[in-house]
């Protein structure tokens, strides 16, 4: 026999005993998860909440049946979360699988008491993505949320994930963080998270029935509201919706939103932003850390309330001047409530600090939060540029005749 043959048979034995299939796993065998939550007790547990999709339910075209429902809601409570999540194969019948995970939900409760410990295990699993959202369940649990079910999209995850990627691209309040983005800005000097607040708007307990799917108007909903400030690893309190969307200018997350703008003398008129980038810029000065924030933003007119003439040069420069004053409030208005309410640097000032003098920065890290950044001098610009009028110039408002 040959080198060569001997070389073949060696591979056909091999052959024999390999599987390409070895480790499948059948979709009808599965439960697949599209959200979690997480939740504490008050024994110091954790109570992990995960929405099973129920094939039958989405695919039905009635839904008029409990048994069309389009998701399951199971729960386990143990003293970890890895544990707590097999202890629900005690009442599902098939394994639960994760990698189609879109959202978890953590409870405002299990936040303010840190969230370092609950992000490890999803990060470790071989079986959980990094791309899906975190979000904090706000003045409730992470099981309320994922109990109230929707009616434009079916399965009540996909909803929050298309309404949250949704209200970011065009509201500015809201932003969605990912898992491995959460890791990257907690493990970074100079820098906090905030995670979007998810709330429910009426009752909860008629949220999760099959009555919330069948009115016009469901008597429970989800609603995104606000940005949750995480200190090391600690939710410490809530920005609302302007200082959201301070924020977000910012960290240069706006995309598309509507500003309300107090007009030159009386009334107010709607601009639309249509493209905005920030710049933050950090400097030392006799080792004394300062910061630099330019807003440029181009947008469009979209409503007007007030007596304006918009076919003069002028009235346009001092609307533009007016959307500019604007904007520097809603930052300064951010800016200031961070620092005397939380002490803790969402923005990455120090990080831009960091980047800009590392040798200065080795000095400063130690007491960042509680000395340098309270005390930080930041100043605001804005450069705004009206581009568009709409279909009209002034409004045939002023125009009717009383």
């Amino acid at each position: 026999m040959t080198k060569k043959s001997i070389v073949l048979v060696i591979i056909s034995f091999f052959l024999l005993f390999t599987s390409g299939c070895w480790n499948r796993r059948e979709l009808n065998e599965l439960a697949i998860s599209v959200g979690e939550g997480i939740d504490n007790d008050k024994e110091g547990k954790y109570k992990i909440s995960t929405q099973i999709v129920i094939p039958a339910g989405v695919a039905s075209k009635t839904g008029n049946a409990p048994s069309d429902l389009p998701v399951r809601l199971f729960t386990g409570t143990e003293d970890s979360i890895f544990e707590a999540m097999r202890e629900i194969t005690t009442k599902s019948p098939r394994p639960i699988y994760h990698s189609h995970l879109r959202i978890l939900v953590i409870g405002e409760s299990l936040a303010k008491e840190g969230i370092g410990e609950v992000l490890d295990m999803f990060f470790r699993d071989h079986e959980y993505r990094t791309d899906f959202y975190i979000v904090i369940a706000k003045n409730t649990t992470a099981e309320n949320i994922l109990s109230i079910l929707t009616s434009i999209e079916k399965i009540p995850a996909n909803n929050m994930v298309s309404s949250l990627e949704t209200s970011e691209k065009t509201w500015a309040p809201s932003t969605a963080v990912t898992l491995d983005e959460l890791i990257q800005v907690l493990v970074t000097e100079g820098k906090n998270p905030v995670l979007t607040g998810i709330e429910i708007i009426g009752d909860p307990k008629s949220g999760h029935t099959q009555q919330n799917l069948e009115t016009i108007d469901p008597t429970a909903y989800l609603k995104y509201s606000g940005l949750a400030v995480i200190k090391n690893d600690k939710m410490v309190g809530w920005l609302n919706q302007e200082e959201s969307k301070g924020y977000n200018f910012i960290m240069d997350n706006v995309k598309n939103t509507v500003s309300d703008v107090t007009c030159p003398k009386e009334g107010k008129f709607n601009f639309e932003i249509i493209r905005s980038k920030t710049e933050v810029k950090a400097m030392l000065e006799n080792e004394t850390p300062k910061i630099e924030i330019s807003i440029k933003s181009e947008g469009n007119v979209g409503e007007v309330k007030c007596d304006i003439d918009l076919t003069k040069q002028q009235t346009i420069t001092e609307l533009e001047k007016a959307i500019e004053k604007d904007f520097i409030n809603l930052v300064e208005t951010a800016i200031k409530k961070v620092k005397e309410d939380y002490s803790t640097d969402i923005f990455g000032f120090g990080d831009a600090v960091h980047r800009a003098d590392a040798k200065a920065w080795k000095t400063l890290k130690s007491d960042w939060n509680e000395k340098h950044f309270s005390d930080l001098e930041v100043s605001v610009k804005a450069d705004v540029k009206i581009r568009r009028l709409g279909k009209i110039t002034n409004s045939f408002i002023n125009e009717i005749k009383e």
